[in-house]
């Protein structure tokens, strides 16, 4: 029986390998069907493909689509982020924020958002990936949803780093991933809207 369910979920993952996002207008609609934008108070007009994709210890990375359910196994991370896209008139900086903006459920997000990573200076690779040259404010936290919960959004937002980014004092590696507001945030260190983007919902773990 164990080795039947470690072959589900080994076809599973393996079923989600050549899963992305294919055109902007299929991400926005799937954040607006989400309520990411309304619950999170953005404006999301993505002007590229942002991708995300999760390594894994056995066998090949996972690609993310706009609302993706992945089991929690496959998203330690931390994660990797490329950018698909002939319109931009520069390669970088850009600031990569995650946030959960339903915990701990989704009835009762008293803690939301809770602030998943929170990176600048990433630069775009001649193959599409975003590489960072400084440490992250907030390192990546594998998503953790309490049992009993239904699945979380873990949202993905990439935004054009402004001048004078690496100076803010509002976040920094010792201050509270709970209760974090990216709109707030990104309104007070001038990020504006996020120029692309992406989710995933992770369930509780089955064995928590």
């Amino acid at each position: 029986m164990q080795f039947k369910l470690a072959l589900c979920v080994v076809v599973s993952l393996a079923s989600l390998v050549f899963a992305q996002d294919r055109n902007l207008a299929t991400v926005k609609k799937a954040f607006t069907a989400a309520h990411i934008p309304s619950d999170i108070h953005i404006n999301f007009n993505p002007r590229v493909l942002f991708e995300v994709s999760f390594p894994q210890t056995s066998g090949p990375a996972i690609p993310v689509h706009a609302g993706l359910q992945l089991p929690r196994n496959a998203t330690a991370g931390p994660p990797r982020f490329s950018i698909r896209s002939n319109a931009l008139a520069t390669r970088g900086p850009f600031v990569v924020a995650t946030v959960d903006p339903d915990a701990p459920t989704p009835q009762t997000p008293t803690s939301a958002q809770i602030r998943h990573f929170l990176g600048g200076n990433f630069h775009l690779g001649p193959t599409g990936r975003l590489t960072n040259s400084t440490a992250a404010i907030s390192n990546f936290l594998q998503p953790t949803p309490p049992a009993g919960s239904d699945p979380h959004r873990y949202v993905f937002l990439l935004f054009e780093q402004p001048r004078g980014f690496n100076q803010q004092k509002l976040v920094n590696s010792t201050t509270s991933i709970a209760n974090f507001n990216i709109s707030s945030f990104a309104a007070a260190v001038g990020l504006g809207q996020p120029i692309g983007g992406t989710f995933i919902r992770v369930g509780p773990d089955p064995s928590a």
